[in-house]
Parts: structure tokens; sequence; C-alpha cells
């Protein structure tokens, strides 16, 4: 079994960490510039505070958690690790907008490579993870990389064309998904519930309602159909949502993340 590095423990490097702590038998190692984030995941999972050099020079799968406008400078501090060493490991990145190929620009070398676009719901094992390989990782490896993610949610293989797309709508959703709960939670309180129900009553609605997409397998379209009753309730707030322009305010959320993260790797 490989060792797993972690270097960057932010709130994605973080919740990624955590899940893949549970998932593998030896500790993984962290690194990063705030001492107390990285003792909130050992003291959670066992994982080792290290260093960014330790994890370059002996860990098999490197996770980059720095953010794109420093993954040139992170790479460019390990460089010297990487080259000298002569067992293998594979680079893990999740900065948006960086390519495989930037990647290996960035670290001197041809090295095996996963780009990855998880989200925070990874912390509690519902993630939605896409990947991108190069066919410097063999199968073992690929093997191994699944098998420490395998607690992180859902995690599926793409074509590089579509990583920028995918990280708009899964890696950006939660946060549109977050700001459409507390909308539903605060109109919940104005209709007289108490908050914390109104909080709950909404988040429940929304995991409810992604498991009937992914479960039924019906189109979202038609789910909301059976919703709405003739002259109904949920119809007259259907028409109050495409009334203030919901759908179009949605699409153009995710096409403005869409184009700053192909601007990103350019930085």
């Amino acid at each position: 079994m490989s060792k797993f590095g972690f270097i960057g423990c932010g709130n994605m490097g973080g919740a990624l960490a955590r899940a893949v702590a549970k998932a593998v038998d030896e500790p993984v190692l962290l690194s990063d510039h705030h001492p107390e984030k990285m003792a909130a995941i050992s003291a959670d999972t066992g994982a080792v505070i290290s260093d960014t050099q330790t994890i370059a020079a002996e860990c098999g799968f490197i996770f980059l958690g720095a953010k794109p406008q420093v993954t040139d400078k992170l790479l460019d501090e390990i460089k010297p690790a990487l080259a000298a060493r002569s067992n293998g490991f594979v680079l893990v990145s999740m900065a948006a907008g960086i390519s495989i190929a930037q990647l290996c620009s960035m670290a001197g070398g041809e090295y095996p490579v996963i780009i990855i676009k998880p989200n925070t719901p990874v912390a509690v094992g519902e993630g939605m993870t896409q990947y991108t390989k190069n066919s410097l990782v063999n199968d073992a490896q690929h093997a191994e990389f699944l098998h420490a993610m395998r607690l992180s949610g859902v995690v599926a293989e793409q074509d590089e064309k579509f990583s920028h797309a995918s990280g708009a709508v899964s890696g950006c959703g939660p946060a549109f998904a977050y700001m459409f709960i507390e909308a539903l939670a605060d109109a919940g309180v104005k209709c007289g519930l108490p908050r914390a129900k109104a909080m709950q009553y909404a988040a429940q609605t929304l995991v409810g309602a992604g498991k009937m997409v992914l479960e039924t397998g019906e189109h979202p379209g038609a789910l909301k159909d059976a919703v709405c009753s003739p002259a109904g309730a949920t119809i007259e707030g259907v028409h109050a949502l495409e009334r203030n322009g919901f759908r179009g305010a949605v699409i153009d959320a995710v096409v403005e993340a869409f184009n700053r993260t192909t601007t990103l790797g350019n930085k």
C-alpha cells in the first residue's frame, strides 16, 4: 500500500484528506501553512502532520491542494525532490483550470498525473469527484487511487476536455445548492416556521430530490410535473420562480464559473 500525502489542507484539500484517511490503512501525511487545520484533521483521523518535502520524497500519491494561482510555485518547490525519486509516484491535482500537460510542465517531468474535480461533500461521503489520468498511471496505481477515494462519494472517470465543465457543475454547484437551501429556509421562517425546523426541512428536501433523480432515472422535469397538481400550490411557486428567471440565473451561474475556470490555468 502506498503512502498518501496532502500538500494543502484547506476546505477542499482538508475534506478530501479526511475521506482518504478513513479509507486507507496507513496514516496519511499532511502539510499546510496553517498548523491548526492539520491538527484538527490529525485529531479526527490519525493523520500525521508532516512537511511538503517529506511528502514529495516519500508518498506514492501526492495530493496537491494549492490554489491554481500558486500551484506553479508549489511544484517549483518540490521539483528537486520529485526528480530525485527512484520509486513510482502519482501527482493528484485538484487545482481548477490546470491541465495534465501544464502540471507536468510545472513539475519538470513527464510523471503519472491524475486531475480531480471533487466537491466539499466528500467530507460526509456524498461527494462527486470526476477525474482524468494520463497514460503513465498504471493499472495498479489506478486501482489504489479508486480504493482510497471510495469513501468520498461517487468517483467517475471522464475525458479531460470535460474537466472545466464538470468543475463548474459539481465543484461550484454545492455553493449554489447551499444558497437555495438558505433561501428555502428563509422563506419557511417568513411563513412562520422556526429557523431550525425550516433549515432541516429545506436541506432534507434537496437530499431527497437529488436521490429521486439518481435512483428513478426520471427526467427532473417529469419529477417536477408529478408534484404540480392542477391549480395547486406547487405550480404557483414554479410560476413565481420562472417569472423571476430562476433557471436562467442557475445556467448563468454555471457558465460564469466555467468561463472563470478556463482562465485560471493561464494566470
